[in-house]
């Protein structure tokens, strides 16, 4: 029998799964980022920069970013890793792999980019000082075997560093689903002419693990001093572990 597993709240087999959130994927990446803005009044933005800030790459760092899209941390990173650096952008979606690579270009940032899988991620172990993925996680079938892959590359003393959409306080529960479920939908039909795909995502966001279990979840994976820091009261989350 085949396994199954969740695709926003309906249940799909296994394999099916990736294909359809590439399907989702490819149908917004051209406004990827102007519903990004959109959806979370520019806040998406000031997560980013906290992230940023947090993982506190250097001159000649290794950084890996996974789905990194559109490029918004990695152009930070290859500024920051300079010329001695060595960053890489990395999607499973082509899409949006081709949006993030070609505006890395024109602000004339040269780095590499590649199409993959982060439950398969094709480095070397002990390779990495900083892993990051920025609401890439919980579009991942198996999140723990791409957390453990995140862990293998990382060198030890290197950080993983998670941005995901997460859990509100209960008194903003209400709000925030009327928020998710109508007003979220309308605008993605308005603006990307696609409201199924911004449906899945704020399912999506509803099936993600809590604060606390990402935090399990990546002990589990073999990070140590895990912690993370609410955003927004909680509606986006930032883990950072480390590799001993």
């Amino acid at each position: 029998m085949s396994n199954t597993t969740h695709f926003g709240y309906t249940t799909v087999e296994e394999d099916q799964k990736v294909h359809k959130v590439a399907e989702v994927f490819h149908s917004v990446a051209a406004k990827y980022d102007v519903m990004n803005d959109m959806m979370s009044a520019g806040l998406h933005r000031v997560w980013k920069i906290f992230t940023v800030a947090q993982a506190g790459v250097r001159p000649g760092f290794k950084v890996l970013d996974i789905a990194g899209g559109t490029g918004d941390l990695t152009k930070e990173f290859v500024r920051q890793a300079g010329k001695t650096g060595e960053v890489w952008h990395t999607d499973i979606n082509e899409s949006m792999l081709r949006v993030g690579r070609d505006r890395l270009l024109n602000k004339g940032l040269i780095t590499p980019t590649l199409l993959c899988d982060a439950e398969k991620l094709p480095f070397q172990d002990n390779y990495f000082d900083r892993v990051t993925v920025a609401f890439g996680l919980r579009n991942m079938t198996h999140k723990d075997q791409a957390l453990a892959e995140m862990q293998r590359v990382l060198k030890p003393g290197g950080k993983l560093l998670v941005l995901e959409f997460s859990k509100v306080p209960e008194i903003l529960q209400k709000p925030y689903d009327l928020y998710s479920f109508k007003v979220l939908p309308w605008m993605g039909q308005k603006i990307a002419g696609d409201a199924d795909s911004y449906k899945y995502l704020a399912e999506s966001i509803r099936m993600h693990p809590d604060q606390e279990t990402l935090k399990t979840m990546m002990e589990t994976a073999g990070l140590e001093s895990v912690q993370y820091f609410n955003l927004t009261a909680g509606v986006a989350a930032l883990h950072k572990g480390i590799k001993f």
